[in-house]
């Protein structure tokens, strides 16, 4: 295997786990989790969601990092620049920049405000800004379908 096929597969195989940590992670908080815990006393469920979402989203910004250096990496270490990127490619870079903004969104307003309201026992306040966690991550998962269906088919357009 030649350097650019070692680069290649490298990048391309780091960059599906990352997507797969971070879209997966989303899916399965969303429809797994969030309806099992429905059941739970307010003041568990809202420790138990503190608990998962800060190992969670650990994982999202080194899913981050590494889809940033994989991605890049194949742009420039195999495609040759973004001239030699198909379209398929610079949709996935704006659909995936766009999740990252929003995850940012998600970690530095509603997460914190979540995080304060769980440490002073604010219950009907947790509540609220897990509920608007969740619907943005909703919207967010929707944006990594989307996302994995480009880069996945892209080579294939017409």
């Amino acid at each position: 295997m030649d350097g650019t096929a070692t680069i290649a597969t490298v990048a391309l195989t780091a960059h599906v786990w990352a997507a797969v940590v971070w879209v997966g992670g989303m899916f399965f908080a969303l429809l797994a989790l969030r309806p099992a815990t429905a059941p739970l006393e307010p003041g568990p469920r809202l420790d138990l969601w503190s608990r998962v979402l800060a190992r969670f989203f650990a994982w999202v910004f080194a899913a981050i990092v590494l889809l940033l250096l994989s991605g890049y990496g194949l742009i420039f270490g195999v495609l040759g620049g973004f001239a030699g990127a198909g379209p398929h490619v610079h949709v996935m870079q704006a659909t995936g920049i766009i999740m990252m903004l929003v995850f940012l969104h998600v970690y530095f307003a509603p997460w914190r405000r979540f995080r304060a309201a769980v440490a002073r026992r604010d219950t009907p306040e947790a509540a609220r800004q897990l509920n608007q966690i969740r619907w943005i991550v909703t919207a967010n998962l929707v944006l990594g379908f989307l996302t994995v269906a480009v880069g996945s088919s892209g080579r294939y357009w017409g």
